[in-house]
């Protein structure tokens, strides 16, 4: 979540939503996912930098929202349905 230490473009939520927007949901390896990151956030002027930890980090809260797994070293995004 955005803080007031934490920029609204860096936050885990928000880093979260730019790789599944940067992979179409399709399936990609880890480092297909980082570049291609790192390629949308340059495109949509996200300058703050987002160091590879902090990328991983954004995807240990996609795998325990159930929205990605890593399955014969590929990502694959799932949708998410419903809501409890």
């Amino acid at each position: 979540m955005p803080t007031k230490g934490i920029a609204p473009q860096r936050a885990l939520l928000t880093v979260g939503a730019q790789i599944l927007m940067s992979s179409e949901r399709q399936s990609v390896t880890v480092t297909q996912a980082w570049r291609r990151l790192q390629k949308w956030r340059a495109d949509h002027a996200h300058n703050a930098p987002v160091p590879f930890w902090w990328f991983v980090l954004a995807l240990d809260v996609l795998y325990a929202l159930g929205t990605v797994e890593l399955r014969d070293d590929l990502l694959v995004f799932r949708e998410v349905s419903g809501v409890a």
